[in-house]
């Protein structure tokens, strides 16, 4: 039986997660409501949100939206203290439009911006990886943000690592790599 849709109060929820959080990301690892439905509202490839097949244009908005996304197996909610409704993603909720490296203790880091202004640095909680389409081969590079959930990198990043990327073996396998700090990531085999 199809999950019966539900209206969404832009207001009441800004309110909901203005309550439970002053800074930051909200908890919502700490939050268990009840489902409430599904909404129209999709995450596009690129990063593009859209309610009722209308793009949501206030970035301020989506970056809301963003904060409280939650993923349980392959389903994606909007989640507050009170409701959590179901949500529909294209491939990856966030999207990553810039990257930096910077240095720490002398060595480089490579730190990524969403662009819902997350921010990460590469590492063991935040690991690379490419995949690759079966039919036409096209690499598809993702860095985990939080709560289980990837931000897919955008090509013109994926380019900026490519170009600081070296070959060596990597799990046994001749590869171009990437090193953040003390973490070594995969782009690819070079062979």
């Amino acid at each position: 039986m199809p999950s019966p849709q539900v209206t969404f109060d832009f207001a009441e929820i800004s309110r909901q997660i203005g309550d439970a959080t002053e800074t930051g990301t909200p908890p919502v690892d700490r939050w268990n409501p009840n489902f409430c439905g599904d909404i129209d509202m999709q995450i596009k490839r690129d990063g593009r949100w859209f309610y009722c097949g209308t793009p949501i244009g206030r970035h301020a908005m989506v970056k809301l939206f963003s904060s409280v996304l939650w993923r349980e197996g392959e389903h994606y909610f909007l989640k507050t203290p009170v409701e959590k409704i179901g949500i529909q993603v294209e491939d990856a909720p966030f999207h990553v439009n810039h990257l930096d490296v910077i240095t720490r203790d002398g060595k480089p880091y490579l730190q990524f911006v969403t662009t819902t202004e997350d921010v990460v640095i590469a590492g063991d909680k935040h690991p690379i990886r490419v995949v690759s389409d079966p039919e036409t081969g096209e690499p598809s590079p993702y860095i985990m943000i939080r709560f289980g959930m990837e931000a897919l990198i955008s090509r013109n990043v994926f380019y900026q690592l490519v170009e600081q990327a070296s070959e060596m073996l990597f799990e046994g396998q001749p590869a171009f790599v990437v090193h953040s700090g003390d973490a070594t990531f995969s782009l690819g085999t070079s062979a």
